[in-house]
């Protein structure tokens, strides 16, 4: 006999206690085996596929795509032991739910599914790959669910698209570029046919021209991490400008001979935790509760990055441990992850000092919000040529400004201020990070 186990939304770590439902991998009726990815969600951190740690028939599921639920909330039922299951199904549960990770390693093809209700059997493994549908013949280039469901909610055929993306990948910029040219054409088929304003399909979701966008996900969670920091942390901010005209050269030095390509951000990043090592006092943070300042024996530098979905800030595990060459490709790698949206809960979590290179944008300054519970963040504005004076001499100078918001209860304006000395000092005498090695 069947018995029926309930699968409930885990506890997905680092403090979350809801995810949206973004897209069901399995069907009522379906046969499902021990850790296959049953639901994929967004949480405020990343896109996860959640595995189910039994096996069996599912019987129920609860929510439908766009749902926000709970931490703890029924996700679906599953008949373990059903006479519809095949008979290559699982029956026994693994009790292993880990966050964002799977459960253990996926099966190399997918098991045979069932609908109770008839005797139609088909293969998931002869299906489209998920994330996919089909073009003429072949597969449509998509990976983001969010993409998918944009195309979807607006009627937009994916299959008529081009993706801008690698291998023809296509992006929300592809599909958000084919709405904006649809709407564009629409408005101009209005006024051929002389439409007045007022029979005009209005562009905003509410009456009287406002538009409501809820603050869930990624936007709602940034939302709250940054009202936070500014309620609980008393931030001050210095800045200085610095010559970085022997950055660049040292670089392109590095860059002329064979090897892979060291980035400018790896270079401020090897800058940043050599001053982490002088000044550990920033690399920390403040136990509100116990009202203890808990310093960092490691820095794990978080990286500010602009996606698709939004501020995300990836984590570089043991940055101090790595060298120019490691830091670049850990930063490419976790940049690639970051727009492609497929970085983990725990490639978002746990940084102990965060590196802001807002220079990407074309601005000189800033004075960031700290990445809450961290005591420090360093902003680096756009490196451009500046008169500036050199050895005595008015000369054009590859010039940056660099800021330092700071936690005024880890340290007082001369440690911050002498942190933020020594890494414009490393900017313009790269030499000095010898003193390091």
């Amino acid at each position: 006999m069947a018995q029926v186990l309930e699968f409930k939304l885990p506890d997905l770590g680092e403090g979350l206690t809801e995810a949206e439902i973004v897209r069901w991998l399995v069907q009522v009726g379906d046969v499902v085996a021990i850790d296959q990815p049953v639901v994929e969600v967004e949480t405020a951190k990343a896109m996860v596929e959640v595995p189910c740690p039994y096996g069996g028939v599912v019987t129920a599921r609860y929510g439908e795509e766009g749902t926000e639920l709970p931490v703890g909330a029924p996700l679906l039922t599953v008949a373990v032991g059903a006479p519809a299951a095949d008979t290559d199904a699982e029956t026994e549960g693994s009790g292993n739910v880990l966050v964002g990770y799977g459960t253990g390693a996926p099966p190399a093809r997918r098991r045979r599914v069932r609908r109770m209700a008839g005797d139609v059997v088909t293969s998931v493994a002869d299906a489209p790959a998920a994330g996919t549908g089909s073009r003429g013949d072949g597969p449509v280039p998509v990976i983001s669910p969010l993409v998918r469901r944009l195309a979807r909610e607006n009627g937009l055929e994916l299959r008529e698209l081009t993706g801008s993306g690698r291998d023809g990948l296509i992006l929300r910029a592809d599909v958000e570029k084919a709405l904006r040219a649809a709407a564009a054409q629409e408005a101009t088929a209005q006024e051929a046919t002389l439409l007045p304003p007022a029979t005009r399909p209005a562009t905003t979701t509410d009456t009287g021209g406002v538009t409501r966008t809820p603050l869930r996900g990624i936007r709602g969670a940034v939302a709250d991490k940054l009202s936070r920091s500014r309620r609980e942390i008393p931030d001050a901010t210095c800045w200085v400008d610095a010559d970085a005209t022997e950055l660049m050269r040292t670089r392109a030095a590095m860059n002329a001979v064979a090897g892979p390509k060291i980035s400018v951000l790896a270079l401020l990043a090897r800058i940043c935790t050599a001053a982490l090592a002088r000044f550990p006092e920033l690399n920390s943070s403040v136990d509100t509760e116990a009202r203890e300042v808990v310093r960092f024996d490691r820095v794990h530098l978080g990286f500010a990055a602009q996606t698709e979905r939004g501020l995300v800030v990836p984590v570089v595990r043991d940055a101090g441990a790595r060298d120019a060459e490691a830091l670049s490709a850990e930063f490419a790698r976790l940049t690639e992850a970051a727009r492609a949206g497929t970085l983990t809960p725990g490639d978002l979590t746990g940084g102990t000092f965060t590196l802001n290179n807002y220079g990407v944008f074309g601005v000189d300054g800033s004075t960031p919000i700290i990445n809450h519970p961290e005591a420090a963040m360093l902003g680096v504005g756009r490196i451009v040529p500046k008169p500036w004076v050199h050895e005595g001499e008015l000369a054009v100078r590859q010039v940056v400004q660099l800021s330092l918001t700071f936690d005024h209860r880890v340290c007082d304006g001369g440690t911050a201020g002498g942190f933020l000395r020594y890494v414009a000092d490393c900017v313009e005498q790269p030499a000095m990070l010898l003193r390091n090695l």
